[in-house]
């Protein structure tokens, strides 16, 4: 798989619930091999998160990006609405 191919894939969890999608590979210079991936998560159509993970996380390539662990996702809103925040918990 070439690197433009997996920027963009769709990457789930250990339970096949969708997590977000590649959008950035940071590879290490010396060793040539990937030591982190940003993933995008959608919150809604005018906000996004980001998730970076490390390369050992991800279990399977291939049409998804499946990974060995469960991510959860829980929002939690202020006062006014203006200003919300995700917090993304990595479970083994």
């Amino acid at each position: 798989m070439k690197i433009k191919e997996f920027v963009g894939s769709t990457v789930l969890d250990k339970k096949a619930n969708v997590v977000g999608k590649v959008e950035n590979v940071d590879f290490n210079p010396e060793t040539g091999k990937i030591e982190t991936v940003t993933l995008t998560l959608q919150k809604n159509i005018f906000s996004r998160d980001e998730l970076e993970i490390n390369f050992e996380d991800i279990e399977t390539i291939g049409a998804y990006i499946i990974l060995n662990k469960e991510i959860t996702h829980e929002e939690a809103s202020e006062e006014d609405d203006e200003a919300k925040t995700v917090e993304v918990q990595v479970e083994d």
